[in-house]
């Protein structure tokens, strides 16, 4: 970690940035990988108003084993009652992308209280769910699960395309249609991206990506009843229809 640290400073200090900037950006980084949360003893809707006030989101961890309906599959319990910070929640989200953020795994770090430096517990999550007031847009709760290392994670991961510039069917005027905005993937959390790309490079007019053709890390299984539905197609351009001309009426011959 040192020489890492060290690394990141012979940068700075080669790019002529001063001393101060780097240890804020190095505390950035720090604030961006690590949530910082804090126990919520009470719940209810007049406590979780009391801390959306003051600033704070509430918020819930669990392993992900809890949604299973089967009870035999069930883990032990690491439920865990929280409240995060909104401007740093806000700050993740605005660096993310609010559509890579509930396939981007964090750490957490929870305290013993707000300010305070003793460690609760930790570990990395992935935020499964973002409840929002439908007339603000504000963020009213946050559920995360653990996501350790091996931990099997059912995840909707965002699909983005890559190689539209050399796409022989959008060259000649033809468009992409996205069919499937996300992918459901099963797999240890380690493995789950924030993202898959499609290339359509290739793809001429009425080309497709079929779902069996997307590649991703052998350890993630791709969660559908028809892997044959395509992800993306390229469709023609609907041709200008060309107004029809209206025949001349006979004129009468002249007796």
């Amino acid at each position: 970690m040192a020489k890492w640290l060290r690394g990141l400073r012979s940068t700075a200090e080669a790019a002529n940035i001063p001393a101060f900037s780097f240890g804020r950006s190095i505390r950035c980084l720090h604030q961006y990988d690590t949530i910082q949360a804090i126990p919520r003893e009470a719940t209810g809707r007049g406590v979780s108003a009391r801390d959306r006030k003051i600033g704070r989101i509430p918020a819930v961890v669990f392993p992900q084993s809890l949604l299973d309906t089967d009870d035999s599959k069930r883990g032990v319990s690491r439920k865990q009652l929280l409240t995060a910070d909104r401007k740093q929640i806000k700050s993740i989200l605005d660096s993310v992308g609010l559509p890579f953020f509930c396939s981007t795994t964090f750490q957490l770090q929870i305290r013993a209280g707000q300010g305070s430096s003793t460690l609760v517990e930790s570990g990395r999550v992935l935020p499964l769910k973002i409840h929002r007031d439908e007339e603000t847009g504000k963020i009213l709760n946050l559920v995360f699960v653990w996501a350790d290392d091996g931990e099997q994670l059912k995840v909707d991961v965002p699909v983005v395309f890559k190689g539209l510039d050399n796409s022989p069917g959008l060259k000649k005027g033809g468009n992409l249609r996205s069919i499937r905005s996300t992918l459901k993937l099963l797999g240890p959390a380690e493995n789950i991206p924030s993202k898959i790309e499609v290339d359509v490079s290739k793809l001429d007019i009425e080309d497709k990506v079929l779902m069996q053709d997307v590649v991703f890390h052998p350890s993630l299984k791709l969660l559908s009843k028809n892997e044959t539905m395509p992800v993306c197609k390229i469709v023609a351009t609907n041709p200008v229809k060309e107004p029809q001309s209206v025949p001349a009426e006979p004129q009468p011959v002249p007796a």
